[in-house]
């Protein structure tokens, strides 16, 4: 498939749809509620994990899309609208808490992610750290705070397994994934997710900027420790959150 001239295979989108901003979030079904916080939101294309739509903000066109779960559907999805011209991502997601003072509801912004998984491998050895990129991530700092949201700022977990996480001595290599797991808690990792990784390291592998603000469902570590543990499944704060950050974005690249 000659990629500049047709559709991209996966999310369906012709490179005269793309645009330089682009929303990213795994579900499809979050994304028409997010694409409406825009102006002259409108549906393009919808193929697999893959759904987009399109708006405007601050006169600049934005794209909407699902990625899917996991880091490859991620990577094509960042390697494709690379291809349509997107320069700047933002990753609006949710995440299970890992550090005691993260609860559910709160924000997390990912300025950089373990990369326990293999997607990213394919881009830069395991050496090369998964970070965001600075601006992004100070726009999304910023826009977090001011959503009413507790804001945690740090390192997140990435990996390929949910039950992996959720049930790792049904696994036959538990011993691993719980001792890693300590050792990410004494680290210092914040929460848990399935995506940022790939997501920073297929962006720095094509030049592109990147940042992830992440909604916390809830924390296990809470609940093993007998804390309160809120459950928390509106997302309404982190899609705020990256539309203020690229409201912030657009306005001072338009300003110099």
């Amino acid at each position: 498939m000659n990629f500049n001239e047709n559709r991209m295979f996966h999310i369906g989108l012709a490179p005269s749809q793309g645009a330089k901003y682009a929303i990213l979030t795994g579900d499809p079904g979050r994304v028409e509620s997010i694409a409406r916080r825009l102006e002259g939101a409108a549906f393009l294309a919808s193929n697999r994990e893959y759904t987009s739509w399109a708006g405007t903000l601050e006169g600049e066109r934005v794209l909407v899309i699902s990625h899917g779960i996991g880091g490859p559907s991620t990577a094509i999805c960042v390697e494709e609208l690379s291809r349509c011209g997107v320069k700047t991502l933002i990753r609006v997601g949710t995440c299970g808490g890992m550090a005691l003072p993260v609860k559910g509801g709160d924000l997390v912004v990912a300025n950089a992610a373990i990369r326990q998984e293999g997607t990213s491998r394919e881009y830069l050895p395991l050496a090369f750290p998964a970070v965001s990129d600075f601006t992004v991530t100070a726009a999304l700092r910023d826009a977090a705070a001011g959503t009413g949201r507790a804001v945690h700022v740090g390192v997140v977990q990435c990996k390929d397994s949910f039950y992996g996480q959720h049930s790792p001595e049904d696994s036959p290599v538990s011993y691993e994934l719980k001792n890693q797991w300590q050792a990410w808690l004494r680290g210092g990792c914040l929460a848990s997710e399935m995506e940022s990784a790939a997501l920073y390291i297929v962006a720095t592998a094509k030049g592109l900027r990147a940042g992830c603000v992440l909604h916390v469902l809830w924390n296990q570590e809470r609940q093993a420790a007998g804390l309160d543990n809120p459950r928390d499944e509106d997302t309404s704060g982190a899609a705020k959150a990256a539309i203020g950050a690229l409201r912030r974005l657009i306005r001072a690249e338009k300003e110099g």
